[in-house]
């Protein structure tokens, strides 16, 4: 039953993305495949940007999040709304570049604004990075899945690997027309599943009510609704708390695959209503920290102690067959839809920005994205087979990786009488000898406890950024990194 229900939900949503994304596409181009061909308007684009943040990461991760340490949890209500306060004025400026300039990536961006196809390589690298580690939290997500369906006798290997097939299946067949699709598919089931979990699970464990039990977390784990939570020892305290939100919010739109969704938009207005109602998502968050207190109550322990396995352990003890199917089908959707976009963003740029360039090429090779996509997709198996924490973390990881191209991004539309691609160059390499070296950790430990690491690089790297241009001051009229 578990199977058969995961399966119909997964393959009716996937056959329907596709037919309706080969319906609306005109051309099989990379614009096409890539953007939705400038054209998608306020409705598609909120599936499809909600899409890509209400992933894995948003109900697995912080449920499991919850479930382990409780407090540091509400993480996950100020940056959406942070996030989206900085999309009000990024996205619409973004948007404008792509469409005066006809670009397809964010490398695009830098190349053209700064006027260094170089920069434009270093920036597709350094975005890559982030990306890959992106796709790691999908397929650890997606294999939990897999395991939970098919049973124990999918190790962890075979249900990686599997989960990576079935994601880049989606991809070759797929555009971001329908994973558009299947974005709003994904997010009315999570509502729906989400709600159902919710108005039941006090009774699944015996509890009155709500409240209750968050009561009896409370009194099973004393100081557990409460900063730092229920491990003090983590260091997750208010200023962790404080820190991390703010760098989630100023690196949010800085990865390649939401960057690059500005281009998408059909216009500015679909951007900036988009930025004014998606917060509203962010409420779904109480009834998800909820479940990961209720998994806690229950005395529910996932696999080895997972807390990306929390939720999804439960609900197979606890709830009918039926319903465990449909909370695997949405699972998979959770992390095929967001997958299929940060894949079809790393073949995007990597023969774009960095074959082309390098080669000659033409820049627009779908044969060389597709194929591309198959190596990213190898990487992020590795990665993902190595790894050992939690979604959450992980997620933490890559927001502080590509936070490093903000600054060069926001003072190319700010400042572009100074900004140069020299200084963006600096800027990177200060922010990630800051992030990455075990000495500078070691140092910011000291300086600055329980902050978040990604903050404290993206602060050195504007400095340096903002420190070159002042040192090398250029005539009124003069081009960005020239």
């Amino acid at each position: 039953m578990i199977v058969f229900v995961a399966g119909l939900v997964l393959l009716a949503t996937m056959a329907g993305a596709i037919i309706y994304g080969r319906r609306q596409a005109r051309a099989q181009s990379v614009e096409e495949w890539a953007i939705g061909g400038r054209r998608l308007g306020l409705l598609i684009f909120w599936f499809v940007n909600a899409g890509e943040i209400y992933t894995t990461f948003a109900v697995l991760g912080i449920s499991g999040f919850a479930w382990a340490y409780g407090a540091p949890a509400y993480l996950s209500f100020t940056s959406v709304s942070l996030a989206s306060a900085v999309a009000y004025w990024l996205m619409p400026r973004v948007w404008a570049a792509g469409r005066r300039d006809g670009l397809v990536t964010q490398a695009d961006f830098f190349a053209t604004r700064y006027y260094a196809p170089w920069l434009g390589v270093v920036v597709a690298i350094a975005g890559l990075f982030a990306t890959i580690v992106y796709v790691e939290v999908q397929l650890t997500a997606l294999s939990l899945v897999l395991q939970l369906t098919v049973g124990a006798g999918a190790g962890k290997t075979l249900s990686v690997i599997l989960a990576a097939v079935l994601m880049l299946a989606f991809v070759f067949l797929a555009g971001l027309r329908s994973a558009a699709f299947a974005a709003g598919v994904k997010d009315v089931l999570m509502i729906l599943l989400v709600v159902a979990l919710s108005l039941t699970v006090a009774g699944r464990m015996g509890a009155t009510s709500l409240f209750d039990v968050f009561a009896r977390a409370e009194a099973l784990r004393p100081g557990i609704g409460a900063f730092p939570g229920a491990q003090p020892a983590a260091g997750l305290s208010t200023t962790w708390f404080i820190t991390s939100a703010l760098n989630v919010a100023a690196s949010t739109w800085f990865f390649p695959h939401m960057f690059q969704l500005s281009y998408a938009a059909s216009g500015p207005r679909a951007l900036r209503q988009n930025a004014i109602w998606q917060p509203l998502y962010s409420l779904s968050y109480f009834f998800i920290i909820l479940l990961g207190f209720a998994v806690l109550v229950a005395g529910v322990q996932p696999p080895a102690g997972d807390p990306n396995a929390a939720l999804l352990t439960f609900v197979a003890q606890r709830y009918p067959a039926w319903l465990v199917g449909l909370m695997a089908g949405t699972a998979c959707l959770l992390a095929l839809v967001p997958g299929s976009v940060l894949l079809m963003t790393s073949g995007t740029i990597f023969a774009r920005n960095i074959v082309a360039p390098l080669t000659g090429r033409h820049g627009d090779d779908l044969r060389i994205s597709r194929l591309s996509m198959i190596g990213f997709a190898a990487i992020a198996v590795y990665l993902t087979l190595g790894a050992s924490q939690s979604i959450v973390k992980v997620g933490l990881s890559a927001y502080a990786s590509i936070g490093m191209l903000a600054p060069g991004a926001v003072l190319a539309l700010i400042w572009p009488q100074r900004a140069r691609a020299s200084g963006v160059l600096a800027g990177l390499a200060v922010g990630y000898c800051a992030l990455l070296l075990p000495a500078a950790q070691a140092l910011w430990k000291i300086l600055l406890p329980e902050w978040e690491p990604g903050l404290i690089a993206l602060a050195l790297n504007l400095a340096t950024v903002l420190l070159v241009g002042l040192a090398a001051p250029r005539a009124a009229g003069q081009p960005a990194g020239a």
